[in-house]
């Protein structure tokens, strides 16, 4: 079994450069009112890099969090990102003490992808996902099954990381980037998808399921 670093690789530059600063502050100033500060920063960008493992459902046709966080939206929309057409929107909104890696809510193949530059307004509000910086992931999964999940940077956030490319395949909860510092991750889903979350729901990355899907063909 490969180990895996608890915290993502992203984070290092910041936990060594806070941890850089620390150990010359306190050998020129040893005062603990003048350490603490950035030690304390130091151990924050530990927790907010943090990549735990997780417990991915094995059940067919479910789909799962790709964020940490807290629903903030759930409804129809006439028109989603790439082309999918109509869709249930269902949107997670991460607080800067939330596991900011990112997980697939399905098994799949990523069929496009779309970079859009933009704003940076609070992620809770909905116009965020529009106007705000943000990345579109388009997969196709299990049964031919569509959807569309986009990264949305925040108020705070102000870096999209992606791992993807376009014909990549991915597990369910299979991590796939990260946004620092307080972000947003919005799911496109098919009209028959039976959400099981509501408004203000808590959810894991990778192993709260969000939706059900009728399989076809039997499955």
């Amino acid at each position: 079994m490969v180990m895996r670093s608890p915290v993502a690789k992203e984070g290092w530059p910041f936990i060594l450069g806070f941890a850089a600063v620390s150990g010359v502050v306190s050998y020129f100033f040893p005062a603990w009112i003048v350490v603490g500060p950035f030690g304390l920063l130091t151990v924050w960008c530990v927790w907010f890099f943090r990549d735990p493992e997780r417990s991915v459902p094995q059940d067919l046709g479910v789909l799962v969090a790709p964020a940490d966080g807290r629903v903030v939206a759930i409804e129809e929309v006439a028109q989603a990102p790439l082309g999918l057409g109509p869709a249930r929107k269902f949107s997670i909104f991460m607080n800067v003490f939330s596991v900011h890696v990112n997980r697939a809510p399905l098994t799949g193949q990523v069929k496009g992808l779309a970079y859009h530059p933009g704003r940076f307004l609070n992620a809770a509000l909905d116009k965020a996902s529009v106007e705000n910086e943000r990345m579109e992931v388009f997969m196709e999964g299990e049964n031919g099954v569509r959807v569309v999940f986009v990264q949305v940077a925040g108020l705070v956030a102000r870096r999209i990381v992606c791992w993807l490319r376009q014909g990549d395949s991915l597990g369910r909860g299979d991590r796939f980037g990260l946004i620092r510092f307080g972000s947003r991750v919005d799911v496109y889903l098919p009209l028959d998808a039976r959400i099981l979350l509501t408004l203000g729901d808590k959810t894991r990355a990778g192993e709260t399921i969000i939706a059900r899907m009728e399989l076809k063909n039997g499955g």
